[in-house]
């Protein structure tokens, strides 16, 4: 039973952080940029849409889903820890949990939250912007990498177990 609860969560921790991956990197690498190319007010006045709509999509499910199943792999790859693959799904979850969820709680978050209180068409606005901008974007890019980094070490977790 252990067995099938520690491969279950494991593909779904493997899926979950690649998906999370491609929304981060879509991020970075072309919807900030984007959103920086087009007028101030704008440009806030959407990513204020995007934070609004995303807490109530399929996105939150799966954010705290995959921040669970993590944690999980951590425990569970720390009481068996001597099994094949245990070490990769102990910092897989270790480096998802830091490296998305704590970056997104501590910093991610709180940036979101001082643009909402922003008035887009401030003065005061382009300084929040332009912080928000390479703040956000630098928080994001470690998101990135980190999923995409757990994805990779919970891969290495399910071909040691396949193996074994």
């Amino acid at each position: 039973m252990r067995n099938i609860l520690t491969s279950g969560l494991l593909w779904f921790s493997a899926l979950g952080c690649g998906l999370l991956a491609g929304v981060y990197f879509a991020f970075s690498a072309f919807v900030m940029t984007a959103l920086g190319r087009i007028d101030q007010a704008a440009g806030i006045s959407a990513m204020n849409a995007i934070d609004v709509d995303i807490v109530r999509s399929l996105f939150m499910p799966l954010f705290l889903g995959t921040t669970l199943s993590c944690a999980g792999l951590v425990v569970l790859g720390g009481l068996r820890w001597q099994e094949p693959g245990a070490l990769a799904m102990i910092c897989g979850g270790i480096v998802y949990v830091v490296g998305m969820f704590v970056v997104t709680a501590v910093f991610n978050v709180p940036l979101n939250d001082q643009l909402a209180a922003t008035d887009p068409a401030s003065t005061a606005a382009a300084r929040v912007w332009a912080r928000y901008l390479t703040d956000w974007t630098f928080w994001n890019h470690v998101r990135t990498i980190a999923s995409l980094a757990a994805t990779a070490l919970f891969i290495v977790a399910i071909a040691a177990r396949s193996r074994f």
